[in-house]
């Protein structure tokens, strides 16, 4: 344990000397999103546009037992990994859009938004043989009574794919990110070999990789600097079976050791609800982080904030405690908002004071 100690309970480990886990104060962390501003990020994924129906509900219908929801109002707003570009926006930096969507209304509606919020659009290719991701949510007061998805899940074609990796390239070449998210939602746009290209290409040009992995997709890749599933994706992604009961810290320890031999992550960001976030290093240190939030009203889109927050963060100083703890924060501020909801550093700041 490099001398170090560990103190906690039910197996969490909160701190360990030696391995960078030392926590700083908010003066500190908020010095750091001062720099969000001047970077700029990638981020290449699973586009969607999300829509919102909003209403009232008095009575059940006297077709079915349903409810009959008269509508106030609509709205639509990115989604998937368009949702991570927003959350980078929104906390001063510059995104960079790089995926794909149908030849369709929809796909017009989600390039008119990435354009309106001064996202650069040019990585994205238009597949005529695909829809644009659409998900429409129903909301009654603060309920999501709903879903509908109009998606294709199938992989995406080949010759798409190298369309979007020849942009891609292009765009390293000219614009050099400080920094590439991957944001898989597992809809058919990454092939491992793909994404392995993108990291590669990164790592030669000395710039980080962040991952948002799905289970449904385990590529186990090589060449991430940070990798941010939930407990159960982690569960997943690991192979290993979910606890029947109460989980413990050990149990996710190792986990995160079967993560990391099979993907060689730098750091590993688990999300764990309401319990906040664990931190694993490539050393074996582990930092449990408490969660931030006050109130809990949607829970949709919190894991965009993260992985944008996160990356943010690690681009201004390699200071995996912090980058941590300040997507905690941003989770805790969105977690509240109703909706498909992004963070502006001005909404951190405050929320930090608290």
């Amino acid at each position: 344990m490099n001398g170090g100690s560990a103190v906690g309970m039910r197996g969490i480990l909160f701190y360990r000397k030696g391995s960078r886990m030392q926590s700083r104060g908010i003066e500190y962390l908020a010095s750091l999103t001062h720099s969000f501003q001047e970077k700029k990020i990638a981020v290449v994924g699973d586009l969607m546009l999300d829509a919102y129906t909003w209403g009232k509900v008095n009575r059940i219908s006297p077709e079915a037992p349903v409810p009959i929801v008269q509508v106030t109002r609509r709205s639509r707003c990115l989604g998937g990994a368009a949702n991570v570009m927003r959350n980078i926006v929104s906390l001063g930096a510059s995104a960079a859009a790089f995926g794909v969507i149908g030849e369709d209304g929809n796909g017009e509606i989600l390039r008119g938004l990435l354009e309106k919020t001064g996202i650069d659009y040019s990585g994205v290719i238009v597949d005529r043989d695909r829809p644009t991701t659409f998900k429409e949510r129903i909301i009654a007061g603060s309920q999501q009574l709903l879903r509908l998805d109009d998606e294709l899940q199938t992989q995406v074609e080949s010759r798409i794919r190298e369309q979007l990796l020849d942009r891609f390239e292009k765009y390293l070449k000219k614009n050099r990110p400080d920094a590439v998210i991957l944001e898989d939602y597992a809809k058919g746009l990454f092939s491992r070999d793909s994404a392995q290209r993108i990291i590669d290409l990164c790592n030669r040009n000395g710039i980080m990789v962040s991952l948002d992995p799905n289970p449904r997709n385990p590529m186990r890749l090589q060449g991430l600097t940070l990798m941010k599933p939930n407990r159960a994706e982690a569960y997943s992604l690991a192979a290993v079976p979910p606890p029947l009961g109460e989980w413990t810290m050990e149990g996710l320890q190792e986990v995160a050791q079967a993560i990391r031999r099979d993907w060689h992550v730098k750091y590993l960001l688990v999300s764990l609800a309401e319990h906040g976030m664990a931190l694993f290093l490539e050393d074996g240190g582990c930092k449990v982080i408490p969660t931030r939030a006050r109130e809990v009203f949607d829970v949709s889109g919190a894991g965009d904030t993260v992985i944008a927050a996160s990356t943010l963060v690690l681009c201004v100083k390699d200071d995996p405690v912090s980058s941590a703890e300040i997507a905690n924060y941003a989770a805790g501020i969105v977690v509240g908002k109703l909706g498909t909801a992004t963070v502006t550093v001005e909404e951190l700041l405050e929320y930090m004071k608290l």
